[in-house]
């Protein structure tokens, strides 16, 4: 067998391989969708959407999870975007080769892989136990330092991204460094930042450990962000494992609605990085 026919057959047998263990993975994938999509499908109804999480054998819904969680992403969304964009700009823009930079990169990283129970904690340790209860404002803040290091590194990347002769031809027109930055480089950065808040929504919209130690859950509805409060997760993962079926069909339903939010976050991203490549 000539040289040339035997990398042919080592590059179809890799090939084959790779195809392989490509459909094995996306069998099991579609296998868990397929699963989720049929058991949730069955408890969607206007209820899940107006009714409270109910006590064991009677009908109800998820309104107040999701209210919940929908106020505790956006509160911690408002708190770590602008942090998070900061820190990167800072990076990106003034201190792109100080010292401080590496130690922040470093210490970023690490947050990016840190496990969320350790979140959840940390922020316990500090505004749960200090105030004696559990409290939504608490679910807050621990979303919001899941978001810091996905945005911070989105907002870095992207700005770096931008080429440095844009920054020239502003500065050249006397534009101070802080027009440069929020009019030339934001801009040209524009749809990959969105990008990075986005996914980080799509991260923390079904995290469940760390509200576990921080807002806890509240059968009824409430808004008071001192006092504990329903998320989806949360009810997911309790009525997941209760011995009642009525709980575990609207644990199904809500782990379809989170995976739709999800999908559709993951989606609008992928557009968004899609068309800024073809803008390029």
């Amino acid at each position: 067998m000539s040289l040339y026919a035997a990398r042919r057959k080592r590059n179809s047998m890799a090939t084959g391989l790779a195809w392989g263990a490509a459909i094995f993975g996306l069998a099991w994938l579609f296998l868990i969708l397929a699963s989720l999509f049929y058991e949730g499908v069955k408890g969607l109804s206007p209820a899940v959407f107006t009714q409270m999480t109910p006590p064991p054998g009677s009908q109800g819904g998820l309104m107040n999870a999701i209210a919940g969680s929908l106020l505790m992403t956006v509160i911690g969304v408002a708190i770590g975007t602008p942090l998070g964009m900061l820190a990167g700009t800072y990076m990106a823009e003034y201190g792109r080769y100080s010292k401080l930079t590496t130690v922040v990169r470093f210490i970023n990283d690490i947050l990016l892989s840190a496990p969320s129970i350790v979140i959840g904690l940390f922020v316990y340790t500090l505004l749960v136990a200090p105030m004696g209860h559990f409290s939504g404002i608490s679910g807050a803040v621990a979303l919001s330092i899941l978001v810091v290091p996905v945005v911070l590194r989105t907002t870095e990347d992207m700005l770096l991204l931008v080429p440095g002769s844009l920054r020239e031809a502003a500065a050249a027109l006397g534009a101070p460094r802080a027009h440069v930055i929020v009019h030339v480089a934001y801009r040209a950065a524009k749809a990959g930042i969105v990008t990075g808040v986005l996914l980080a929504v799509a991260r923390v919209s079904g995290e469940t450990a760390p509200l576990l130690f921080t807002a806890l859950n509240n059968q009824f509805w409430s808004t008071d962000l001192n006092a504990p409060m329903a998320s989806l997760p949360v009810v997911i993962f309790q009525f997941a494992l209760s011995p009642y079926k009525d709980w575990q069909q609207l644990a199904w339903t809500g782990a379809l609605l989170i995976t739709v939010a999800v999908l559709a976050l993951s989606i609008t991203a992928r557009a968004l990085s899609a068309g800024r490549r073809k803008a390029k």
